[in-house]
């Protein structure tokens, strides 16, 4: 790995006993002879030995993707490892008790934002179950990363994955930050265009590498709206490493060998590399301190 990564904003915690048969199931699927990765707190802070901070959020999929895991754990991951781990809670407004467990992670166990995945979860970004979690997260400084792409989880709506829904919330709720994971692929285009349109709307690169081609088209469509300045690196771990991911990311251009198409810059790919989320998705407030 020849380039480090100021910080991973994309990273995944769950225990063993989270992992549910559906997850294998899914992975029988899509990726034959796949096992249940580690993903616990000892393991993330090896992977990201060469990464200065790491966002690191538990999910709620038990229904979709078939991974359970409770936001006490990322919690117990930062008070182990407080200098290199900073944690977000999982919403899922579903639960009744959507909102007391929201103001728990964040009032008691002191998480920096949120995570939500529309398309896991089958609720559209303009459900009104999730108003009060927008009007919290805005009044509270707290960013919101959302997965916005497609899946494999069969029982995943594929359209609440598309970002062309974001810009309405973006819209509603100026001062809420909104971060789109996976930069919305394979509908990338409709990310970049309301990133650039919104100016509280941001985009991040985790697994995306081990597609390259379309990896490669996303970059120049972003050069070419000229939003590269609002992409942050990520990984997705354990779905993707760190230095898999910072290595597809330089060696993306190899592709391209012996023809004329444009390339992705230097200058591009060294801005994600060293993009700081800490600078930029609260509101003059550092979560550092």
């Amino acid at each position: 790995m020849t380039a480090r990564a100021y910080c991973d904003c994309h990273v995944n915690i769950f225990n063993e006993e989270h992992v549910l048969p559906l997850y294998l199931t899914h992975q029988a699927r899509v990726r034959p002879g796949a096992m249940a990765p580690k993903a616990d707190a000892d393991t993330l802070y090896t992977e990201m030995e060469k990464v200065e901070k790491a966002i690191i959020f538990a999910l709620s999929y038990a229904d979709s993707a078939g991974i359970d895991s409770p936001d006490s754990l990322t919690a117990e991951a930062v008070a182990k490892y407080p200098d290199t781990f900073v944690g977000f809670t999982y919403v899922d407004p579903r639960r009744p008790d959507c909102m007391d467990r929201l103001e728990h992670a964040v009032e008691d166990l002191k998480l920096k934002g949120a995570k939500f995945g529309p398309i896991y979860n089958g609720v559209a970004l303009a459900d009104p179950r999730l108003v009060p979690v927008y009007e919290y997260l805005q009044k509270h400084n707290l960013p919101l990363t959302m997965h916005m792409g497609t899946t494999y989880a069969r029982n995943a709506p594929i359209d609440m994955g598309r970002a062309l829904h974001v810009e309405p919330v973006a819209l509603k709720y100026p001062d809420l930050t909104m971060v789109l994971a996976h930069m919305g692929h394979p509908w990338y285009d409709d990310a970049i265009v309301v990133a650039r349109k919104q100016p509280n709307v941001f985009l991040e690169v985790s697994a995306l590498f081990y597609r390259p081609w379309q990896y490669y088209n996303m970059l120049i469509s972003a050069q070419e709206y000229k939003v590269t300045d609002k992409i942050y690196f990520g990984s997705d771990f354990p779905a993707a490493r760190v230095e898999e991911s910072v290595d597809g990311l330089l060696g993306i251009n190899d592709q391209l060998e012996g023809t004329r198409l444009p390339r992705v810059s230097s200058e591009t790919m060294q801005q994600i590399l060293w993009s700081n989320p800490f600078k930029d998705w609260w509101r003059g407030d550092n979560p550092l301190g």
